[in-house]
């Protein structure tokens, strides 16, 4: 199976990631492409509510609690003490798509987009140490010129600089 083409979007905690990634998925959409995303959490996180049969299961010992309907499905792997899977263990089980926008997994060597604002927790550049950050997006003015650099909410820009870097294919 040919590997999915990947893009991130890296930057410390409130600097807009969520938000250009959901805007970016929207854009994309809107141009024709079939996006998936990942998100990495760092933290124990809950997709299930308290007292839910899936959580029942889960709870109960299930590797593996599926929850299917007709409008989605998902898939829950409880790692019962087994490592983190690695990014391309996660990037496998993806199904086919025109580009799979990570979120998170800043130090992963794929192309990725620096998200920065002003309320950002830690100001840190991360660009200068990661050569696979490919341009920095952000809501105030950028010293650093060697890096593309755009406004953070130009969107369409922001898509037009990924879909050439990861060569999408016309539609």
């Amino acid at each position: 199976m040919e590997k999915p083409k990947v893009f991130g979007i890296a930057g410390w905690k409130n600097s807009g990631k969520t938000g250009l990634a959901v805007r970016l998925v929207e854009e994309f959409t809107r141009r024709g492409y079939n996006i998936s995303t990942i998100k990495h959490a760092h933290h124990d996180f809950d997709i299930d509510k308290v007292g839910a049969d899936s959580y029942r299961h889960r709870q109960a010992g299930a590797h593996e609690v599926i929850i299917v309907s007709g409008t989605r499905y998902a898939i829950m792997h409880e790692l019962r003490g087994a490592p983190e899977p690695t990014f391309e263990e996660i990037l496998g089980r993806i199904a086919p798509c025109d580009l799979v926008l990570i979120e998170g997994y800043k130090r992963e060597p794929i192309p990725k987009i620096e998200a920065r604002r002003l309320e950002a927790a830690d100001q840190e550049p991360l660009a200068p140490t990661d050569p696979f950050i490919a341009a920095i997006a952000a809501d105030h003015p950028i010293a650093e010129a060697f890096l593309p650099v755009f406004n953070l909410d130009d969107t369409q820009a922001i898509a037009d600089f990924i879909s050439g870097m990861v060569e999408l294919p016309a539609k």
